[in-house]
This record gives structure tokens, sequence and C-alpha cells, in this order.
């Protein structure tokens, strides 16, 4: 399992060509399911761990790993399914938490085009973030935010003293995200400040609206543009860039917001023109940057 990830300096020359390197695992039921490597700090044996009581129920206890205490996630219970009997666990890092998951097995490393990348219908979307098809069938990944939100609760709300900070002019602030939850987190932070948020879930989808608010000549109260970075159809390293090269959208300035933090290629970010990287989720953190990018005077 190690060879898997010990070649994550080659997954990363994926990023910024709109390209996805995926982690694929089982549940336990017939479904492929899928993860970016770069929230993945390794596959391991499950070790003894301590049970605690007060934790949701799909919490089996605390271990530690890597010298850090971490919950242990039971993946599978999640999905109705029943827990393997020789589990492997999935130690992630994202939304500034380690964690680990339990799964059934761990399977391969795939490279997909974010292109070819399809939205869940109704019945999955609560959990799968998109789908793609390979040669060995439909990949399910997981919306990896949804669940922690499910079992420990969504970030916290801004504070009071950051309210209304921005009434007096209320920008619009386009956010891109394909998890729901990250929406509705920026949308609160966003509304809560003063701003108008315009919420949109690809990058693709993105892009198609801000040169269509440019050819209409709508983007006068625009100024910020907040991104994921994983996304279907176009990610946030390729929209990112599609905005910088045209003259009628580079003056945006444009924040990146991912909840990979643990592995973020900051010469990346650089190199496609974002102004400025946020990892998720601090409603604090994220507003004070918001501040000073709608501060600065616009790109000429």
């Amino acid at each position: 399992m190690s060879t898997l990830l010990d070649r994550i300096d080659e997954q990363t020359r994926l990023a910024g060509h709109n390209r996805l390197a995926l982690l694929t695992f089982s549940l336990g039921d017939a479904q492929h399911y899928a993860v970016n490597v770069f929230k993945v700090l390794e596959v391991t044996t499950a070790v003894p761990m301590t049970p605690v009581s007060g934790l949701h129920p799909q919490v089996q206890g605390l271990a530690e790993l890597r010298g850090q205490l971490m919950p242990v996630i039971a993946l599978p219970t999640a999905f109705g399914l029943a827990l393997p009997a020789q589990p492997l666990w999935v130690v992630t890092e994202f939304n500034r938490r380690q964690q680990a998951f339990v799964v059934s097995g761990v399977e391969r490393i795939v490279h997909v085009d974010v292109a070819h990348l399809q939205p869940p219908d109704a019945t999955e979307r609560a959990r799968i973030t998109a789908l793609v098809e390979t040669p060995r069938g439909w990949l399910h990944i997981l919306d990896f935010e949804q669940v922690l939100a499910d079992i420990v609760g969504e970030a916290h709300e801004l504070p009071s003293q950051w309210h209304g900070k921005l009434s007096g002019e209320r920008p619009e602030v386009l956010v891109v995200d394909d998890s729901a939850v990250a929406r509705a987190q920026l949308q609160r932070t966003l509304t809560a400040l003063g701003a108008e948020p315009i919420l949109l879930s690809d990058g693709a989808q993105a892009l198609a609206w801000l040169q269509q608010a440019a050819d209409s000549g709508r983007l006068a109260r625009l100024r910020l543009v907040i991104s994921d970075l994983e996304m279907p159809q176009l990610d946030g390293y390729a929209l990112t860039a599609r905005i910088k090269e045209d003259p009628r959208l580079k003056h945006l300035r444009v924040l990146l917001h991912s909840s990979l933090s643990g592995r973020f290629n900051a010469q990346l970010v650089a190199r496609v023109g974002a102004d400025r990287f946020v990892p998720k989720f601090s409603a604090e953190e994220l507003a004070a940057a918001v501040l000073e990018d709608l501060a600065l005077p616009a790109a000429a």
C-alpha cells in the first residue's frame, strides 16, 4: 500500500491540468468509492483505539497515529453497511483535521479528466460530490465534508463583531464549490459580513456565468471569486487560469478555498494566477481575507 502513496509528487503534477488523482476503495457493497489522493496521509491496518462515550455512533473511538490523537469513523455504517471483519483505515487530512475512516478495502490510484466528472442524481447527492466512469465501472467520489458535518457538526458561525462590515456597499462575491456544506458555510459567512453571495456548484458553470455577465455588463459589483479546487467539469486551478487569461475578467480577485490544506501546493496556486489561498474552514479567517481583498484596488 505504501507504493500507492509514495508517488504523491507525480499526482501533484496533475493538478493545474484539469486532472484528478483518486484513491479508490470499497465499503462492502457493490459500489466503488474514491477520494482525492491529496486528502490521504496513509492507509493502515487497524490499530488499538480508545472508546469514548458521548461521541457520534459512527465514531468508533480515538486512536493515536502519526503522534496525533484522531477520531476513527466507521464509514460503512454511514451508508447502512456492516463493518468489515478485517478493516483498513484511510487516514486523511482536510478542513484542518486528521481522521481515520474505516473501509473494507483499498484498490488503486486512478487518474481522471475532471471534465468527465458527472454530478450525482438526487438520491445520491447527500454523500456523493461526483461520479466518473472508468474501465472498471463507475466511481463514486465521496463528499467527506458532508460526512464529517453529519458526524461532528458544521463549522462555527461568524462572531457578531464581524457582522455588517460590508453592509454599506453590499458587493457581490461569486462562490464556486461542489459541496453543499461548503456553499452553505460560505453563504452564511458572506451574508453576515454584508456581501451578496452568488452560489454555483462547478467551475464550468462559473466560467459561463462570468462570461455572460461580462457580455451583459453586470460585473460592476463583482470583485471577488471564491473557488474550491476539486470540482467537476473545470477544477479551481483551471477556472482561475481561464479568469486571468480573459481581458474582461482578469481584474477579478480569485481566492482559492479548499479542504486540501495538508498538501497544498503554493507554487501551483501562484502559477495559475490566484490571489490568495485560505484553507477550509475558519469563518473569521475567511472573513478577514474577504475584507482585505475587497479593500484592494481592482487589478488593471
